[in-house]
């Protein structure tokens, strides 16, 4: 299976999810129509779209309709999900105190290399 990441990378590919999940599952054609591109570049994405599990296809005749599948994007809501703070009214944890006490231990043992290379160098 493709990685979601990469599919959906593609902005035509991008562009087909929003048609799909917008309304009810659409031919080839009507993709095809809506997005102003060819038959075979549709078919060519929508291939990527199915597997990686994207978009769903079903079979009526010789026609495919394809439906988006939102339990595809499991991976990436959890992902996003995972990056956003429990608390949305502390966007950041400040780090001010602890740089201040970081960049004046870093300059302690500047000085005190320092120190020491001179005596070295006697």
């Amino acid at each position: 299976m493709s990685d979601v990441f990469d599919v959906l990378a593609d902005p035509t590919r991008r562009d087909i999810v929003d048609l799909l999940r917008a309304g009810s599952e659409k031919s080839v054609g009507q993709l095809v129509e809506a997005l102003g591109i060819t038959q075979p570049t549709v078919s060519k994405h929508l291939k990527a779209l199915r597997d990686a599990g994207v978009v769903v296809a079903r079979e009526e005749g010789q026609h495919r309709y394809y439906r988006f599948d939102e339990s595809s994007l499991a991976r990436v809501q959890a992902w996003v999900g995972g990056s956003v703070p429990e608390d949305s009214t502390k966007p950041y944890v400040d780090l001010r105190e602890q740089g201040v006490a970081v960049g004046s231990l870093a300059k302690d043992v500047m000085a005190w290399l320092d120190d020491v290379l001179a005596k070295v160098r006697l």
